[in-house]
């Protein structure tokens, strides 16, 4: 059936993504889940080729949107500080009040600049685990600032 489809499931993935890679997940995406339906292969072949391009588009429609959630919440988590209040050291004070692991991020969030997602993939977390520490731990440094 794949052999069939290819050339206009090519075709089409790379019409609605932005690059060669993107095209290519969007079709082995597509060509996992038809494993799961039981019988596709006995449809007409302009229905499979729907049910693939709707596939394809739903999940680039997805994935964007996951991309842009993520993007507004590594901006809405941005700390500001009052400039020249708080020094390096004083930080580093404030950060070892912190558990490990939310001291860790706050690290690697605004000293090495990494986004939530790579904080995960260096930690082995979900993305979401490190953006409820990185929530906790911002809650917890506004706290101790607001007591000093």
């Amino acid at each position: 059936m794949y052999e069939d489809l290819k050339a206009d499931l090519r075709r089409f993935a790379l019409s609605i993504a932005s690059h060669q890679q993107d095209a290519h997940d969007l079709i082995q995406v597509a060509l996992e889940k038809a494993l799961f339906v039981e019988d596709i292969e006995s449809w007409p072949r302009y229905k499979q080729k729907a049910w693939f391009y709707r596939v394809m588009k739903n999940h680039l429609i997805d994935e964007r949107r996951k991309h842009q959630r993520e993007m507004e919440w590594d901006e809405m988590m941005d700390l500001t500080l009052p400039s020249g209040t708080i020094s390096a050291l004083e930080m580093v004070d404030l950060l070892k009040r912190l558990p490990e692991i939310q001291s860790d991020i706050v690290f690697k969030k605004y000293w090495v600049g990494l986004t939530s997602k790579e904080i995960a993939e260096n930690l082995n977390i979900p993305a979401s685990t490190v953006r409820y520490h990185l929530s906790k731990a911002i809650s917890a440094l506004r706290n101790y600032l607001e007591e000093e």
